[in-house]
């Protein structure tokens, strides 16, 4: 029996079914991400925008959630603000990562520091769940201009800023 337990768990992952580990995050964010968000996700002011500090207090409102996972599977386009830098720019979507990824790389931004000279927030919330990603990405497609109009609603209800 016991030389059966490897290949029943090699079975389940050839099946399809999703990991019993999360996604790392880290990793993903250093393959996806890096390029423009640059390392710890400082951002290139003027161009990309920092990601440090600032997911978080987004991700702490469930509209901010929603948000982040739509910009992550649809993309964004536009001008936005970020650190008084305007950013005129094009996020691509990122639709082909897995639910899992997509909850990993979201969770590990949202996990870094706090902005420069600022104070750690009051704590980081809940991790990102493939299930939370599935939920979202149920909802009706959106374009990258749809999202940067998301985006404006956050702004004027003070969730981004």
């Amino acid at each position: 029996m016991r030389a059966l337990l490897p290949l029943v768990g090699l079975a389940a992952i050839a099946a399809g079914s999703e990991p019993a580990w999360a996604a790392d995050g880290d990793a993903l964010f250093t393959q996806n991400c890096l390029m423009c968000h640059q390392a710890g996700a400082a951002g290139l002011p003027g161009q990309f925008p920092r990601l440090a500090g600032r997911i978080a207090a987004i991700s702490g409102k469930p509209k901010g959630r929603t948000y982040l996972i739509d910009v992550l599977t649809y993309g964004m386009a536009g001008t936005i603000t970020v650190d008084e830098q305007r950013i005129v720019g094009l996020m691509p979507p990122f639709a082909q990562l897995s639910n899992d990824d997509v909850a990993g790389v979201l969770s590990y931004v949202q996990s870094l520091g706090p902005p420069p000279g600022g104070s750690p927030a009051a704590g980081t919330p809940a991790a990102f769940t493939a299930e939370e990603v599935r939920a979202g990405r149920a909802n009706a497609a959106k374009t990258a201009t749809d999202v940067r109009a998301e985006r404006q609603s956050l702004e004027d209800a003070k969730i981004i800023q």
